[in-house]
């Protein structure tokens, strides 16, 4: 049926219908047009034909052209060529006879810049010029083409005569035609002929189509004689600022040109497809125009031309919002974001503006869709830190409460390695000397660099916090509203084995998992900032940390109040949004850790998995809190203080098996049982000293000295090795909310420096559970000791001596005690107050003191 002219479907029809064209008109149109075509190819043309009627039509074309047509064009040939020689032979006689007569010499030819517009010259129909035109063209038509081309040189030659200027340029640019055409090629492209004819039909006949027309006919006949850098410049040349759409046509054809060279000229294909693209856009062809910035794209990226990508990038992002191409639209703004942008602030600025509005017209579309993925800012997912339980209370007074782990404290792998020596210690010693299979080393904060090869096991309703490292790329401030983790979870009952279904984050939700949001979140330009999100599980089961869910806006301004530095309004949270923000999500993919244990993974690239955002939330545990009261932060060596351990059970269930371990169990010792060595309250006066003086004999003088702690019971002759120590708890048992203090021996170690002396708490629930079997608390006390005294003992056998009783096995005791303390900041003199002896059959009895009392 042919193609319809339904200017609906031209390809380069205006994106918007013209403003005298009515609406309602527009559409009556259109649709009337397309029920025309639907109507016509409802009947496909010839389709009763047989094909005996295909056989006697070709055959009736084939005796048609050669028995009439080509028979016609011959004789008509024939007769052209006849009159032209009788007549123009006559008439070109007499004129050069007369003209050579009264000249005398030849008349030089003017150029075409001195030849007048006589473009509206007109020929009659039997005029010798056109006739020799006409004989031209049926030559053309039977590809005849030397002598079209003989005829086309001689009708040019007339024209230019008769300064027919339109002709003439006809006849020229067929000239170059013909001779192209002919077969063996006699003689070169003659390009000189479609200059001289573009030139004439665009300055001297003003008519652009013609030239046009002109130019694209010689741009072709030139890339097919691989001349593209001609074809290029000749199309360019025609450019104008008249017509943006006829300008657009040849620069993109300029700019294939360049890009089918011999050696490509890539970066002037993308930039005259630029310079396409915009002419396109003026000439209000959008389509074309964002192919144009489509392909120009396709040079620019990834070269490190950053402002060029910027510039393509937001031209194709207004584009494609234009027609409504609102996907293509948000990705281009996107990589103008992502990018590591040079751009000032304030273009930033305007680049985020363009994206959260064509951001927002996007998700309006499709309400109720899967929320979606915001390019800013950019999450360091490695640097992921996960913490399991509640952040500890700080000292109160007197009271230290255990430093344990924090989100504060940097990792150690040296002291994580301790600490799992001294957990497998105590581990080994309840198991009666062997570790358990399926024990799992407690973590309570996952990083890069712990092992993250195992789910990390959580407890119902203690917080799990996750610290997410944010980077703002743009010299622009981002305002993240409303700021909270997303993640899916399946309950599951681990003492019932039995599943349950699994739920992702909704509004619904809080009774399986709490979420905590931060209502605003102000990252400033260039800035790394890290937020602590966390998430209260009310069930057993599963759960999978999936991201980050937020709105992305960006600040307007900060509020300056009585001369405050706007600076310091933002970090406070006085500061305005522009109103315009989008909502979304980052997922968190953390990559583990490269495997290298096989051969196959060595010559491979595998990673191993990483499931810090995938604890599995057990039972209910109990929870130990330890304070220490006046533990002190500096002992003379070798001396003995007393301190008061309190623990505390802040959980709901009891616990037991409470015990203790250390490297250094020379250093503490825990207070008797019985009543003498364990004092009423930390403030006794009694509590000063580590001794207890006793009368032993009324109607005597001497007085003996027990000692409240024994050098058995600070571990001497261990060897230094990890020794777990049972806490002496009432019953056993801790009940819920309950507290004991109990005093703790501190005996200062023998070498001065700075001493780190690191406290593992293990306890046990009374109920037994498949996942987590007990936990631990963490504490490092450090202890800076000076040097005090040195003493030296010499023993000798004495006949002098004697008891009351006559018995002459008495012994001569030398004390030679030194102060050996010469820091300027430390204890300057001892006083000795007193010796004892700790043995059950020795007592000392002084004898002479050289010093007196000191």
């Amino acid at each position: 049926d042919g193609l319809s002219n339904n200017f609906k479907t031209h390809p380069l029809q205006l994106d918007h219908p013209s403003g005298s064209l009515d609406s309602t008109d527009y559409m009556k149109a259109s649709t009337s047009l397309q029920d025309s075509k639907k109507s016509n190819s409802g009947t496909p043309h010839g389709a009763c034909l047989t094909l005996t009627d295909h056989d006697r039509i070709r055959q009736f074309i084939q005796e048609f052209t050669f028995r009439g047509l080509l028979p016609h064009i011959e004789k008509t040939i024939r007769q052209l060529n006849d009159q032209l020689i009788s007549r123009k032979g006559l008439s070109r006689s007499l004129f050069s006879a007369t003209k050579k007569w009264f000249s005398g010499s030849k008349v030089p030819e003017k150029s075409i810049n001195e030849l007048k517009n006589t473009s509206g010259l007109l020929y009659p129909p039997e005029a010798p010029e056109l006739q020799i035109r006409k004989m031209a063209d049926l030559c053309f038509l039977v590809q005849h083409y030397e002598l079209a081309y003989s005829c086309y040189h001689t009708a040019k030659k007339d024209f230019l005569n008769d300064q027919a200027m339109l002709y003439a340029a006809g006849a020229l640019e067929m000239a170059a035609v013909s001779a192209f055409l002919q077969p063996g090629a006699p003689r070169p492209y003659p390009a000189h002929y479609m200059e001289t004819a573009i030139q004439t039909y665009r300055d001297i006949c003003k008519n652009m189509v013609l030239a046009e027309r002109c130019v694209l006919l010689s741009a072709e006949i030139l890339k097919s004689q691989s001349k593209y850098s001609e074809a290029a410049a000749l199309l360019i040349r025609l450019t104008s600022e008249d017509s943006d759409l006829r300008s657009a046509l040849l620069l993109e054809q300029a700019a294939h040109c360049f890009i089918n060279m011999k050696s490509p000229m890539v970066r002037k294909f993308a930039f005259h497809m630029i310079l396409a693209g915009h002419r396109f856009s003026k000439a209000g062809q959008k389509k074309h125009a964002l192919r144009c910035y489509c392909q120009a794209m396709q040079v620019y990226k990834g070269k490190g031309w950053s402002l060029a990508e910027d510039h393509i990038n937001f031209t194709i992002g207004r584009q494609s919002f234009t027609l409504r191409q609102l996907d293509n639209a948000v990705s281009a703004f996107r990589h103008i974001l992502i990018n590591d942008s040079k751009q000032p602030p304030a273009q930033q600025g305007a680049f985020l503006r363009e994206y959260l509005y064509v951001y927002k017209n996007a998700t309006q579309l499709s309400p109720d869709g899967p929320l979606p993925q915001l390019p800013l800012p950019y999450i360091n997912s490695s640097a992921t830190r996960v913490f399991f339980g509640h952040d500890r209370r700080p000292a109160e007074g007197e009271k230290q409460a255990a430093t344990h782990v924090s989100l504060d404290q940097e990792y150690d792998s040296e002291s994580s390695q301790q600490w799992k020596e001294l957990e497998e210690q105590v581990v080994s010693v309840i198991n009666k000397g062997t570790i358990p299979p399926n024990f799992q080393p407690t973590q309570f904060c996952l990083n890069r660099y712990s092992d993250n090869s195992k789910f990390p096991l959580a407890v119902i309703e203690e917080p799990i916090t996750v610290e997410v490292s944010f980077r703002n790329p743009l010299k622009v401030p981002l305002l993240l509203t409303d700021l909270s983790l997303l993640w899916k979870f399946q309950p599951k009952d681990f003492s019932a084995k039995r599943d349950g279904e699994t739920k992702e984050q909704g509004t619904c939700d809080e009774d399986t998992v709490g979420t905590e949001a931060i209502a605003e979140f102000l990252i400033n330009s260039e800035e790394t900032k890290v937020a602590r999100l966390k998430l209260f599980p009310h069930q057993t089961g599963e759960l999978h940390i999936l991201g980050v869910v937020y709105n992305l806006g960006s600040v307007q301004g900060a509020v300056s109040l009585d001369g405050i530095d706007p600076s310091i309004g933002l970090q406070t949270g006085k500061f305005v949004s522009n109103g315009l923000s989008v909502r979304g999500r980052q997922d968190l993919e953390i990559q583990g850790p490269r495997l290298n244990n096989t051969k196959e993974e060595k010559t491979s690239i595998k990673y191993g998995p990483d499931r810090r955002l995938d604890p599995i939330i057990t039972e209910e545990m109990p929870l130990l809190e330890v304070f220490f009261i006046n533990f002190p932060t500096g002992l003379l060596c070798g001396e003995i203080r007393k301190a008061y351990v309190e623990f505390v059970n802040v959980s709901k269930c009891p616990l037991t098996a409470l015990k203790v371990v250390s490297k250094h169990p020379e250093f503490f010792t825990f207070g008797g049982n019985t009543a003498v060595l364990t004092p009423l309250s930390p403030s006794a006066s009694e509590n000063c000293s580590a001794y207890k003086t006793v009368v032993t004999d009324p109607t005597s003088v001497r007085t003996a000295l027990l000692s409240s702690a024994s050098s058995a019971d600070f571990g001497v002759g261990t060897g230094g090795s990890p020794e777990v120590i049972q806490v002496p708890l009432p019953d056993a048992v801790l009940l819920p909310g309950a507290s004991v203090q109990l005093p703790m021996w501190l005996r200062g170690p023998d070498e001065e420096g700075v001493h780190e002396i690191n406290f593992l708490f293990y306890y046990e629930s009374i109920k037994k559970h498949s996942k987590m079997c007990h936990r631990v608390l963490r504490h490092t006390a450090v202890i800076c000791t000076s040097r005090s005294l040195h003493i030296r003992a010499t023993v000798c056998r004495s006949n002098a001596l004697g008891d009351k009783e006559g018995r002459g096995d008495n012994m001569l005791l030398f004390v030679d005690v030194e102060n050996i303390n010469t820091s300027e900041t430390g204890v300057k003199e001892f006083h000795i107050v007193q010796v004892s002896s700790n043995s059950k059959h020795w007592k000392l009895q002084k004898s002479v003191n050289i010093s007196g009392d000191k």
